[in-house]
């Protein structure tokens, strides 16, 4: 009992981690330096300065492949420590969430990744900017939600290792 409660106190700490990535991904989009760049600059802003978004879209690449990385080690982890704690069932439930961030992720990085700035209008810039964002917005929510959903299992499961030491 007490190398369950162990391994599951461990997975709940990793859970922290999680978010702080969660978090890099959301701030390295919600820039708004050149959402406000974009706004208040000459109409020359679009031949001069799309790199500041492709910047952002480098920053975004590097902190979605560190996320991926990350959750991948994460959720074999726990496919490995859960399954004994958790039964089949909420165990199949957590394999599909995992597959369904990963596929998430994949997503994020194909609608962030895919463009190219240079020659776009402002308005195609904005509505790229602002589609990117939706995007990982909606994967933050995805993994918070998850991370939250398995603390909640976690924490129960942890009172009921304790109460039978």
């Amino acid at each position: 009992m007490s190398d369950y409660l162990a391994k599951v106190e461990e997975i709940i700490a990793e859970h922290q981690g999680i978010r702080d990535s969660v978090r890099r991904v959301g701030e390295s989009v919600s820039d708004q330096e050149a959402l406000s760049s974009l706004r208040s600059a000459d109409s020359d802003w679009v031949a001069g300065r799309p790199e500041l978004l492709e910047q952002k879209q480098s920053r975004l690449k590097e902190t979605l492949d560190y996320l991926e990385d990350g959750m991948r080690k994460h959720f074999a982890r726990e496919e490995e420590v859960l399954p004994s704690v958790l039964g089949e069932f909420l165990m199949r439930a957590l394999l599909l969430e995992h597959q369904e961030i990963l596929k998430t992720i994949d997503r994020s990085r194909s609608v962030a990744l895919n463009t190219k700035f240079s020659g776009m209008s402002r308005e195609a810039l904005e509505s790229r900017d602002s589609e990117i964002k939706q995007t990982v917005d909606g994967l933050c929510r995805l993994v918070e939600g998850h991370a939250d959903k398995e603390d909640l299992m976690l924490e129960t499961v942890k009172i009921a290792l304790d109460k039978g030491k």
